[in-house]
């Protein structure tokens, strides 16, 4: 059994220690989010999101799904559901500086979080593009940094057509992310 501190936030060090027991374990500001398995319908677009990333993105860049560290400091790791990001940021184990691209597929336990904490980290972190996909809408949520800030450069729901240039040129329908 492991037992955390309780007198003062958790570090990386202290989720390192945590099992492997089929569980996301990340940290906000030192706070231990869990969240359980994600549906069929998330992991589908995760999938779809991942090929299409894949086959879009130069060499070098390299693109990861969770579970995968991306530690935006000692008190903050994150597990983005698919996240791209320069070959020379990463380690073994984790990424060591924000990724080019981070992106959520909300699910009922964590649309808050990703919505919120998640992209205020990133965009304080200097993510230069982060995304959020709902699959119950379907729909596809972009922002971009630009001077610090997240603008929101996109909303496409259903069959819209959704299209980027960071962290490469593509495009993507939201409906078909999910069906």
């Amino acid at each position: 059994m492991t037992v955390l501190p309780q007198s003062r936030p958790l570090t990386a060090d202290d989720l390192a220690v945590l099992p492997d027991d089929g569980h996301r374990y990340e940290l906000i500001d030192g706070t231990l989010i869990v969240t359980p398995a994600p549906s069929w319908r998330h992991q589908r677009a995760v999938v779809r999101l991942m090929t299409a990333l894949v086959s879009a993105a130069p060499g070098d860049l390299e693109v990861l799904t969770a579970p995968f560290d991306v530690r935006l400091a000692n008190d903050t790791v994150l597990q983005p559901d698919v996240l791209v990001c320069r070959l020379a940021d990463l380690t073994q184990r984790h990424l060591r500086a924000a990724p080019v691209l981070a992106i959520e597929v909300l699910s009922p336990s964590t649309r808050l979080v990703d919505l919120n904490l998640k992209r205020a980290r990133y965009e304080a972190a200097g993510c230069p593009a982060y995304w959020v996909v709902d699959p119950d809408a379907p729909s596809i949520t972009a922002w971009e940094l630009r001077n610090g800030a997240y603008v929101e450069v996109a909303t496409c729901v259903a069959a819209e057509v959704f299209t980027s240039t960071q962290p490469c040129a593509m495009t993507l329908v939201p409906v078909d992310l999910v069906t």
